[in-house]
């Protein structure tokens, strides 16, 4: 695997050119997850993070954000999270963007799921689907073959779980197996979160050997699908985006955990450390 991604930029680029990402994310009680994921993608090297979120929460998450990432209001329900009335914003605001990340603290409200539904049915663009977007999809997985686009899943084995059906024990003996074939059965790339992540397209799996049980950590997983967005945002394909978001993601939570402790690790401390993460994978050139 080279490390081409991060190679030296050339000095009349702009930011256009490393991946203009929409990240929908969050609701009331759940707006980190918002916050975890679009700074995670900036400090990946992303060129433009747009973040949609409950107009609710608009100014604690435009506070909490990187400055540098563009929060939008959009319509909400009474609890909120995301409502169907923000479908038509959403549209608009995905034409801007090559690639949406959807998911993380989107909460499991029934017109949230719903709309949730309606993006991932309708929008072609290519998408990372974690957290609440996972749960959308239970039960509803012919939704993953209406769209030709591009699909990198993220689930833990509990999401993964309520998915295909299989049980959580059963998952935890058989993750090559099981991932391998839900990839090949719906055309996505799956990433099963855990130790030892595994990663599957329809034709190839790779199991991650970076990271630690101090980043089994609230938060952590809207990190790596931030990272995995912006790898994405910078082209790389569906799948070295996926592997090597995997990897960073460990490493940057290895490099945290040496000096805060597994014990004392947030998901904080993996954003931090990705710039670092990016620097050594770039000196060792492969992994």
């Amino acid at each position: 695997m080279t490390s081409k991604v991060f190679t030296r930029r050339k000095p009349d680029t702009h930011k256009g050119d490393y991946g203009r990402i929409f990240v929908l994310a969050g609701s009331l009680g759940l707006s980190g997850a918002a916050v975890l994921c679009a700074n995670s993608a900036m400090r990946s090297g992303a060129g433009l993070v747009t973040l949609g979120v409950p107009e609710g929460l608009y100014s604690i998450i435009a506070k909490k954000a990187y400055p540098e990432v563009m929060v939008r209001p959009l319509a909400e329900t009474k609890a909120r999270t995301l409502s169907l009335k923000a479908y038509p914003a959403i549209m608009s605001l995905t034409q801007k963007a090559d690639l949406l990340a959807i998911g993380p603290g989107l909460s499991q409200n029934p017109q949230t799921q719903k709309l949730i539904r309606r993006i991932i049915s309708n929008i072609h663009k290519p998408m990372v689907i974690d957290a609440d977007a996972l749960n959308a999809l239970s039960g509803n997985l012919e939704i993953l073959r209406i769209n030709p686009n591009l699909k990198i899943l993220t689930p833990h084995p509990g999401e993964f779980s309520r998915l295909s059906g299989a049980p959580r024990a059963y998952i935890e003996k058989n993750r090559e197996t099981l991932a391998k074939k839900f990839a090949y059965d719906y055309n996505i790339v799956l990433v099963l979160k855990g130790h030892n992540t595994v990663v599957a397209s329809p034709d190839k799996l790779y199991v991650n050997k970076t990271g630690n049980p101090g980043m089994a950590t609230a938060g952590s997983g809207d990190v790596l699908t931030g990272i995995i967005s912006a790898l994405l945002g910078q082209g790389l394909s569906g799948w070295t985006a996926a592997k090597t978001g995997a990897y960073l993601h460990g490493l940057a939570g290895d490099i945290a955990a040496k000096e805060k402790t597994q014990a004392g690790l947030i998901a904080s401390d993996i954003i931090e450390n990705i710039p670092t993460a990016i620097k050594r994978y770039s000196y060792n050139g492969h992994h």
